[in-house]
């Protein structure tokens, strides 16, 4: 059973509920039931009351709907389990209670949904309040939809906003329900998802192999109507909208060029906010290309599956009095608070700050120095490219596992350097440009120390030449990254807040690490000690270079049984570990590519 981090599983629908009110003033609970009321009730007094609700599970549905300008209030059963009649009576009770010229009751086509809803509307009518029910079916999935119809999906929430800005306008129950019961005829919606989800206490409600995806499932982990390898975001997004579009299946959205929709890219649970966002740029440039305006786009977490991996694709067909509803200002907590307009792909972009005239480069080297200067790069490069996966793995134990990333990244920057333009010539002009490279193009603090060893490298060679500058260089380059910033001091934390004056100030570091603390730093401290030697008259370089690899070599090895001093590993709870430092062993490859 997978793991949740929930008080227990009978009483988590209750606790969240109550979690959400306690963090939220403009929220409050109907004694005795699962209902989320807004606290100013009065203000509803000859207005149309709006309720919702379902299965929890879905949040922020339904309770982050409520408020001035969307719900008036919710109904929340067990997860994935409709809620009671009788929550569902009381729920209308209060809000007629409170003077509603009306209420509206806004329910997804599930069977136990619309069972519920409908027997405590039949109650409340005999009762003398004024109900009406509206049934959202958005679901684009199936070609040909059975007896039951449409599943109600994330639309639902759309439709929460159409009526709640209705409803804060004034409009009569027949306008809103008018309006609402057109927008749902507009509107479609198709989920995709990587991974099941869980009930609090139960298996997974379905298995997907790693490399599988299923189109069109429902909210509650229903099985979908095609399971289909893996597919690029940008691929996955038009297959669904293909879907959803296709005159040949029954439940689908008419979308003609020139079209202007909502879009509403959700996340069913699990989905890293990373991938949402590739997934809706992809959406917007593919309904561009279809001439489609997008008049606004919604991004975020609407309504979810628990834990599920997957996204949905809203599109709701607007005019300019949908847009305005959608645009009209609510207090509800899960509705974005966003600048209105369009979204594209095409905005023009800030025009890149102008760099200050740098100083005349040296001249491009020619002949056998350059050549020869072009292979060792090459070789370099070659050789971090080979170890990438190596890098990752080792990686893994203490990082993020994208060392291999980072420094393959590096190589393929360079590579692409030195098809673009001749290389400098002065050994001080190449390891300048090569800084510059890494640090616009590595990412990472690899990228930074290395652009940081470069640059101070470069910076010692400048106008010196012969072995012993070349010592100096490495000297010099380990001295930078670790070195403390000029004149800054830590006298206060980041958020502004001085330190105590009992606590020693600390000097802001580039780096932080020392040889010993088991990073890059090991590797290139022992080569440099070994290339000391090159400050000896009659020192043969080949020799002294040949050692220097074989230093950092086995400093790379022996950060296998050292204490992480420094970086990820630093951070870990075990902090020896078992395999040695990828920055160190990246570092002493580069060098022994150099010496090949």
């Amino acid at each position: 059973v997978p793991k949740k981090l929930v008080t227990t599983v009978s009483g988590c629908a209750d606790d969240a509920v109550a979690g959400l009110v306690a963090c939220n003033p403009g929220l409050r609970l109907l004694q005795g039931h699962r209902v989320v009321l807004r606290s100013d009730l009065s203000a509803i007094r000859g207005r149309v009351a709006l309720l919702s609700g379902g299965g929890s599970g879905h949040e922020p549905a339904h309770a982050g709907y409520v408020g001035k300008g969307m719900l008036t209030g919710v109904v929340a059963g067990a997860v994935f389990a409709s809620p009671s009649v009788g929550s569902i009576l009381a729920a209308i009770r209060a809000v007629a209670q409170a003077g509603a010229a009306g209420i509206l009751l806004i329910v997804k086509n599930y069977t136990g949904d619309r069972l519920n809803f409908g027997m405590a509307l039949e109650r409340a009518r005999a009762e003398g309040a004024d109900v009406r029910m509206v049934v959202v079916g958005d679901d684009c999935a199936f070609a040909t939809p059975g007896k039951a119809g449409r599943r109600g999906i994330c639309g639902t929430v759309l439709i929460h906003k159409v009526a709640g800005a209705l409803a804060e306008a004034g409009a009569s129950l027949d306008e809103i329900e008018k309006k609402v019961m057109a927008a749902t005829k507009v509107m479609g919606t198709l989920g995709l998802s990587l991974s099941p989800c869980s009930i609090p206490g139960s298996k997974p409600s379905f298995q997907l192999a790693e490399d599988e995806m299923e189109l069109g499932l429902g909210i509650h982990g229903e099985a979908g109507v095609r399971r289909m390898k893996v597919l690029p975001a940008d691929k996955a997004v038009e297959t669904m909208l293909k879907h959803m579009t296709d005159p040949s299946n029954a439940s689908h959205l008419s979308l003609a060029p020139g079209s202007s929709v909502v879009l509403v890219v959700n996340n069913l649970g699990g989905l890293s906010c990373l991938e949402l966002g590739i997934v809706a740029g992809a959406a917007v440039r593919c309904l561009e290309n279809r001439g489609i305006r997008i008049a606004r786009a919604l991004v975020g977490s609407f309504m979810t599956a628990l834990e599920m991996a997957g996204v949905s694709l809203t599109l709701m067909l607007v005019d300019e009095e949908l847009v305005r509803l959608v645009d009209a200002k609510t207090t509800a907590m899960a509705w974005p608070n966003l600048l209105a307009g369009p979204a594209t792909t095409r905005r023009e972009e800030v025009p890149a700050p102008r760099e200050a005239p740098k100083k005349a480069q040296d001249e491009a080297g020619t002949g056998p120095g350059a050549a020869r200067v072009q292979r060792v790069l090459q070789r370099v490069c070659s050789t971090l490219l080979d170890m990438q996966d190596r890098l990752n793995e080792l990686d893994r134990g203490a990082g993020d596992g994208d060392c291999g990333h980072t420094h393959a990244r590096a190589a393929q920057a360079i590579q692409e350097w030195m098809r673009s333009r001749p290389l400098p010539a002065a050994p001080a002009q190449l390891l300048s440009a090569l800084a510059d490279v890494l640090l616009e193009q590595m990412g990472g603090s690899s990228g930074v120390l290395y652009g940081l060893f470069l640059t101070a490298a470069a910076q010692s060679l400048r106008g010196r030449s012969g072995s012993p500058a070349w010592a100096d260089a490495m000297d010099a380059g380990i001295e930078a990254m670790q070195r403390s910033v000029p004149g800054a001091v830590e006298s206060q934390c980041p958020l502004g807040i001085p330190f105590p004056p009992e606590l020693p100030c600390v000097p802001h570091r580039y780096g932080g690490a020392a040889p010993g603390d088991r990073t890059m730093l090991d590797s290139l401290f022992a080569a440099s000690q070994a290339l000391h030697s090159l400050r000896s008259p009659g020192a043969d370089p080949l020799q002294v270079l040949a050692a220097a690899v074989q230093s950092a070599e086995a400093a790379a090895e022996a950060t296998r049984h050292m204490e992480a001093g420094a970086g990820r590993a630093s951070y870990i709870r075990s902090s020896r570990l078992e395999q040695p430092d990828p920055g160190a062993v990246a570092v002493a490859a580069v060098l022994g590519a150099v010496l090949k």
